[in-house]
């Protein structure tokens, strides 16, 4: 057994903002509601997410012997986060402009590991963040980290909603479990839903990808329905920067989560005429890769139709 300030302590040291710690148990509330919105058709040409899915709201069966789940949030919020300047036709997600959070938020995570294992040799774990079958956000508002607002995101009220989750699931129990807090939320608020483009943010806090620029841009071209995208060549920020939470958020303190470079300094010239050894010189080490130069070019094209 693992007491839980040991845990809380060390995740700190390696550079997490948020912890929490929970049983690895079933999530079935939140297994049916993301059923129900697969049936809905919202995941548009994201098949993957059809899989898995028993896995990704059940810890133990994702990672037998599995007793508990530290959950683990850090900001990346730099000023680009706060939004464009009107008319900028080349926007990037704020994210997107740091190294690879996969591979950053992996080697906090077995930091972290590595600590815990000083307390508890037999530890055994798995790290994970975003890209495995695993309920991160569910996990995250079990943990007390925060809430799902209106956008879907997480939303932290110390840190707002750009943040990034990551888990070690452990064959540990540990002395004392987080569990939700009482928040306030979102209230009345619906900024985030009146600042989507396309309409892509539902009333029951789930997101339609077909309409969603963040998806556009990145992952599969989708359902074939004509979507504006304002300009972003990559991701979207557009429901996170008028969020009052991200709006009074501090900016992170994580230097691993620092911009490489400035978009703003970046037209849609530079982008077009911009080849793959400077593409790669340029944003190799971040997220952007996912799409790669060609994509992100036909982004522009497509955005000035």
């Amino acid at each position: 057994m693992i007491a839980r300030n040991i845990i809380i302590n060390a995740a700190r040291e390696v550079g997490f903002d948020l912890v929490g710690v929970v049983r690895a148990e079933p999530l079935d509330d939140e297994r049916n509601r993301f059923r129900e919105w697969l049936l809905r058709g919202r995941h548009s040409t994201l098949d993957y997410l059809e899989r898995n899915v028993e896995k990704r709201f059940d810890a133990g069966l994702l990672v037998p012997g599995a007793r508990s789940v530290v959950v683990c949030a850090v900001s990346y919020l730099s000023p680009f986060g706060r939004g464009y300047e009107a008319g900028a036709c080349t926007k990037i997600a704020s994210y997107a402009l740091a190294r690879d959070y996969h591979t950053t938020i992996k080697d906090m995570l077995r930091s972290l590991a590595a600590r815990l294992a000083e307390y508890a040799p037999e530890l055994q774990y798995r790290a994970f963040t975003d890209s495995a079958p695993v309920a991160e956000k569910s996990l995250a508002v079990r943990a007390g980290l925060g809430w799902i607002g209106r956008n879907s995101l997480v939303v932290s009220p110390e840190i707002g909603s750009m943040l990034h989750l990551g888990e070690l699931i452990i064959n540990e129990e540990v002395d004392d479990y987080d569990t939700p807090r009482e928040m306030v939320g979102c209230g009345e608020c619906r900024r985030c839903v009146e600042a989507c483009p396309n309409g892509a943010i539902m009333e029951d806090r789930s997101i339609d990808t077909n309409r969603c620029i963040s998806c556009r841009t990145i992952e599969r071209e989708g359902s074939g329905e004509d979507i504006a995208l304002d300009g972003w060549i990559f991701g979207c920020d557009a429901c996170q920067s008028v969020c009052p939470y991200n709006r009074r958020a501090p900016l992170h303190t994580n230097p691993r989560f620092d911009p490489l470079f400035d978009p703003t300094t970046l037209g849609a010239e530079q982008w077009l005429a911009m080849t793959d050894e400077e593409f790669t010189r340029l944003a190799g080490a971040t997220p952007m890769t996912r799409a790669g130069i060609e994509r992100i070019k036909r982004n522009i094209r497509t955005d000035g139709e």
